[in-house]
């Protein structure tokens, strides 16, 4: 392993025994670690010269010339493999080429097959059963040795008709040799396994791997057709009944690639059906072979047109998706005959919702952790939500909450994201774009003002808990960040200061708003009023009073905006005896949300009724001590 960390896999262990066993598995392998393995900081130490597989770089410490190979030296065997694949057969046709140069190069290819084979016995392996990776040498040598893949790769790679030739004089059974040569094709597993690696490589275009798989496959085909077509006529016992004897005076004693022309061309020409007719079967050998490798070609076609159909309709389903959406739209839209404007928003909307797929936060990262999609929303959101006038400061750890909790969406131009009188369900930050404010009287639309990026859009109904008082549109493409009403009170509740700083913000946002959305708004001036009130009572214990209870019954006095941000428990309070009976001088009781303190409490009551009390009791005169001891909607009197 190399000293240096890479960042890419995880190494699992498992303790047993007393021992720690060092055996590694990397999250990068399909196969996942079993329960109960133990998250190692860092990388485990394999056993001398034995190397991890899932390690991309392929070094170990103890073995420095693996430096220069890993993936490389696995790209190369690939190559090798492509050739032994392309020559295996061709030798077994042309003889000729099999004692030529051919010769030699597939003693030096071999060679690098025989040193991978001596490096396998250093390369740590998966156990299935544990989904460890065993490092032991004794263990690995015995896989390798009773697996059947060994015998064939030694079968694969030892040249036997040069082992043979060393110690015969005679050069004979060539037919046997190029039988054997054909074993080299068990390589080509490589080729398989590194197709399967690069189609779950996100550097690699997955359309592109899988066309030149295709290809590969074709090309294949069409060669290994070629070569035992031209076998066939090279063995015939007489050369002008066979189909290219026909075409080719004394083909055996002409040029190896004539011939190797003559069959490629007969071999894609049978394949593509074209058929032309000059090159046909003579004997029946031949016709037989021809029949086979038609019923193959059938079979093949179908599996590259399916493949390439896959390929092609999976670049356009987003597209075909599109088109029923917007065609089961205008069904609906003609069916229902809503008017050309609804229609235009639903098109817009969902034309949008395609151009924008990929970048909608909740789509792209519904499948990832809660805590990575946080840090995400913190990246890309945090700024702008921190610079909005309503979080201005309050608390770091407030803002992580309410962005963690916001989702993402796109407008189109000219839709309305909020509806006047709508029930108050989120408001929103406005990442990018502008939107209009309006208002709806009398059925004439009235334009109020513009908001653009760090703007609030809602915020007055969601704070108010009244219907929204005005229609907000995009004026052109808009991203926001939307959060619930309901989200946002859970989250202010344990958060009583910062409450008092978005009071705060909130009340000198509506002191200089236009007078013109002050109009829509007539409950707001005593409201403001109130909360003037709570800016210039310096006492602490008053200014909770009064932050949290001036709230008196909501039908009658109008909306507020403090009880978003307590777990307020609403009381009557009464400023007399329970047994003194309401008169001229004493009031009916008032609902009020119950302050911390009795001192508040009596202090609310003073200003409620005019007279200072010192005794709080419930309506069977039992004596108030503890509120936390009261529950909903009961009966105080203060006296």
């Amino acid at each position: 392993i190399s000293e240096t960390r890479s960042p890419l896999p995880l190494l699992f262990r498992r303790r047993s025994s007393g021992q720690i066993i060092r055996n590694i598995a990397t999250v990068s392998s399909s196969l996942l670690p079993a329960f109960g393995t133990v998250i190692d900081e860092g990388y485990l130490q394999l056993k001398k010269y034995v190397v991890a597989p899932y390690d991309h770089r392929y070094r170990h410490k103890h073995l420095p010339f693996l430096y220069i190979c890993g993936r490389m030296w696995q790209t190369f065997l690939v190559v090798l493999v492509v050739y032994s694949a392309w020559a295996s057969i061709f030798e077994l046709a042309f003889k000729k080429a099999a004692t030529g140069t051919l010769s030699h190069i597939d003693l030096g290819v071999d060679a690098f097959f025989a040193v991978d084979i001596v490096l396998t016995f250093f390369v740590a392996y998966l156990d299935t059963t544990t989904y460890l990776l065993v490092d032991d040498h004794k263990k690995i040598a015995t896989r390798y040795l009773t697996k059947p893949w060994f015998i064939m790769d030694v079968a694969s790679t030892l040249p036997f008709q040069t082992i043979y030739s060393i110690f015969s004089s005679r050069m004979n059974h060539e037919e046997v040799f190029g039988f054997l040569n054909l074993l080299r094709l068990w390589r080509l597993r490589r080729v398989s396994q590194l197709f399967i690696r690069l189609e779950k490589d996100t550097r690699f275009s997955y359309f592109w791997t899988r066309y030149f798989k295709l290809v590969g496959v074709t090309l294949l085909a069409v060669h290994s057709a070629a070569c035992i077509y031209f076998w066939l006529a090279y063995n015939h016992p007489l050369e002008d009944e066979t189909w290219i004897g026909s075409e080719v005076n004394d083909f055996k004693h002409r040029s190896i690639w004539l011939s190797y022309t003559y069959s490629m061309y007969w071999s894609i020409v049978t394949l593509t059906t074209v058929g032309y007719g000059d090159l046909h079967a003579v004997n029946t050998g031949e016709k037989v072979f021809n029949m086979f490798y038609m019923l193959f070609n059938i079979g093949l076609t179908a599996y590259l047109i399916g493949n390439m159909t896959n390929l092609v309709v999976h670049s356009a389903v987003q597209t075909f998706a599109m088109r029923d959406s917007i065609n089961d739209i205008l069904r609906y839209a003609n069916k229902n005959r809503l008017p050309e404007n609804l229609k235009e928003q639903m098109l817009a909307h969902m034309q949008l919702k395609f151009k924008t797929a990929e970048l909608k936060q909740e789509e792209v990262l519904e499948d990832l952790p809660k805590a990575i999609r946080s840090s995400i929303s913190q990246h890309l959101f945090r700024n702008t939500v921190e610079n909005a006038y309503l979080f201005k400061g309050v608390s770091e750890d407030l803002v992580t909450q309410l962005v963690s909790e916001m989702e993402a969406e796109y407008f189109p131009p000219k839709v309305e994201i909020i509806l006047q009188n709508e029930i108050p369900t989120d408001f929103y930050v406005l990442i990018s774009g502008a939107v209009d404010v309006m208002s709806y009287k009398n059925g004439t639309e009235q334009f109020l003002s513009t908001l653009g990026a760090g703007d609030l859009a809602g915020e007055i109904g969601v704070l108010f808990n009244i219907p929204q008082p005005f229609v907000v549109r995009t004026k052109r493409l808009s991203q926001v960040v939307r959060l619930s009403h309901q989200h946002f009170k859970q989250i202010m509740q344990p958060h009583s200061e910062d409450g008092k700083k978005i009071i705060s913000n909130f009340t000198q946002y509506l002191k200089e708003l236009k007078k013109d959305m002050l109009d829509e708004l007539p409950f707001l001036t005593e409201s403001l009023e109130e909360m003037d009130i709570q800016e210039r009572i310096p006492n602490d214990d008053q200014r909770d009073v009064q932050a949290h209870n001036s709230l008196e019954d909501e039908s009658t006095e109008g909306p507020h905006v403090t009880s978003l941000f307590t777990k307020s428990i609403r009381v009557i309070i009464h400023g007399h005896h329970p047994e003194e009976l309401p008169t001229e001088k004493v009031t009916f009781g008032k609902l009020v949300y119950l302050p911390d303190t009795v001192e508040g409490l009596l202090g609310l009551a003073e200003k409620k009724f005019g007279n200072r009390g010192n005794k709080i009791v419930m309506e069977d005169g039992t004596q108030v001590e503890d509120l936390d001891a009261l529950r909903e909607n009961d009966h105080l009197f203060v006296f």
